[in-house]
């Protein structure tokens, strides 16, 4: 991956680390209309913000892969969206994340896959 990427992924770290603080400050205080307004604002920029570097990060068919994925089973794609984007941010990532790439890394998520077997008598 381009190391122009990595301050991206770092800025987004920054952002959700300063999400959390502002969460517990909030908790300890009232409800502030105006505020829960800019925060709704600010999660809907950070999500385009994450779509955007998975757009940049996955081939379109690991992207159909993973949205296929996430109709099912939306906690395993929200994992494996984390993981890519960390992949990235630390630089072990050198390509875009193809199908093939995308099955392997799920594989490695989600191993308790069940054999059935049905026997007749």
């Amino acid at each position: 991956m381009a190391q122009g990427e990595d301050p991206e992924l770092a800025e987004l770290r920054r952002r959700r680390v300063r999400e959390l603080q502002d969460a517990q400050a909030r908790m300890a205080g009232g409800y502030d209309p105006q505020y829960a307004a800019a925060q709704q604002a600010e999660m809907e920029r950070r999500e385009s913000e994450r779509l955007e570097v998975l757009r940049r990060l996955l081939t379109p068919e690991a992207r159909e892969r993973l949205a296929r994925i996430r109709l099912a089973k939306p906690e395993l794609a929200n994992a494996v969206e984390q993981q890519v984007i960390s992949l990235a941010a630390s630089g072990r990532l050198n390509r875009m994340v193809d199908d093939a790439t995308l099955r392997a890394l799920l594989e490695r998520m989600n191993p308790e896959r069940r054999e059935i077997n049905i026997t007749r008598r």
